[in-house]
């Protein structure tokens, strides 16, 4: 039992960080916007939050399209009329049939089952880009991962000496009262000894005086110096958040796209893509010995595009190898699953991206709407930037 509280325990533990991560902090308490230098980092620091997540957003959108195209297609096929879907199956079946003799010439040396491998050969162009960024994706996840970890220690230490520095300046000041309390009662029991008892007292003022001022002066010294401190701490802090930003933009977008590489090429990681992208190569081979009966595919599949041609279908040639989708309205169910899957896993993406960049420009608003001193300033910067940006693009 202890075991498995343990186990869920620390998996528990690991989102909560995970979500931490994903949350961009605008921390102003350490940011002095008097201080053009403060402030211009803090401005920049949020326009390459913006620029980041419009680069993303660029990058996402035309992927997201083909993901959308792809559900219309299925939407298209569907809605034809029952005797147009009659016709279309009745390629579509010749077709199915044509394939499934050469599928048994296959059979006498498969090693790879028929879903991975036409699942391969759909995606055959892209197969070495997808195990390249998947292990891009790996690869810099974890450098980011512990970039985090380690950014997360710093601003921990940094918050804990912070605390020491506030608790060291009220003890200073705590002392600097007790000090004086103890002084101002010293120099009453001197007057009470000079005048009542008529005792010579000034070596006792002296004294008082002096341990007074060397106590004051040694406790200011220390409490400037803590102050000093604490700006210093504070100024790094603020640094190390807009720090944190970035890298949590590129945690949260290299996660997601992580994820839809996993959903798009059904696989775990890169390295059991790769070993499925071998196995097919070396299977891919070995059809070759059946060229001939692969060819009388031909003839149907250029039927097929042309009677999809008649319709709104946005790209025939990607409907030769899904014949069984046309036949079976549960395989065309599970193809619009996996298609949604995609299309959830790219808004996820572009909503995350948008809301940085919202985020991102409500704050620099809200800066100018808080300082109007220095609203020309910030405003000339965003200006700047979205010239560079439009040039760019």
């Amino acid at each position: 039992m202890a075991f498995w509280k343990k186990l869920f325990g620390r998996k528990k533990q690991k989102e909560q960080v995970a979500e931490a991560w994903e949350e961009i902090d605008y921390d102003r308490e350490n940011v002095d916007f008097g201080d053009s230098e403060q402030r211009n980092r803090y401005i920049t620091g949020c326009l390459e939050q913006l620029d980041e997540a419009s680069r993303e957003v660029s990058q996402l959108t035309g992927e997201y399209s083909l993901v959308t195209s792809y559900l219309t297609d299925i939407e298209e096929i569907e809605a034809l009329p029952e005797e147009e879907k009659e016709q279309l199956e009745g390629i579509a079946r010749r077709l199915r049939t044509v394939e499934e003799e050469c599928e048994r010439y296959r059979d006498k040396k498969n090693r790879m089952n028929d879903a991975d491998y036409y699942r391969m050969r759909k995606q055959e162009d892209e197969i070495q880009t997808g195990i390249e960024k998947l292990k891009e994706c790996e690869g810099y996840g974890e450098l980011v991962r512990q970039d985090l970890q380690r950014l997360d220690r710093e601003r921990h230490a940094y918050e804990y000496r912070r605390g020491e520095l506030e608790m060291m300046m009220n003890n200073f000041r705590g002392m600097s009262v007790v000090i004086l309390t103890a002084f101002i009662i010293c120099m009453v029991l001197l007057l009470i000894l000079q005048f009542a008892f008529e005792m010579d007292a000034r070596v006792g003022y002296l004294l008082a005086v002096g341990v007074v001022a060397v106590a004051e002066t040694v406790l200011m010294l220390r409490f400037i110096d803590s102050e000093k401190e604490l700006r210093r701490v504070q100024g790094a802090t603020a640094r190390l958040i807009q720090l944190q930003n970035k890298v949590k933009i590129r945690y949260v977008n290299n996660n997601n796209l992580h994820d839809y590489l996993r959903i798009k090429y059904s696989t775990e990681s890169s390295a059991a893509l790769e070993g499925l992208w071998k196995q097919y190569q070396q299977e891919k081979e070995e059809r070759k010995e059946f060229a001939e009966a692969e060819a009388k595919t031909e003839f149907y599949q250029k039927q097929l595009v042309a009677k999809l041609g008649n319709y709104r279908v946005t790209a025939p040639d990607r409907w030769i190898g899904q014949t069984a989708a046309i036949l079976d309205k549960r395989e065309m169910v599970e193809i619009r699953h996996e298609l949604i899957l995609r299309r959830q896993a790219l808004r996820k993406q572009l909503d995350y991206n948008n809301q940085v960049g919202e985020n991102a420009r409500k704050e620099i608003m809200d800066i100018v709407k808080r300082y109007p001193a220095y609203g020309p300033e910030i405003l000339a910067m965003v200006d700047k930037y979205e010239r560079i940006s439009s040039h760019h693009a």
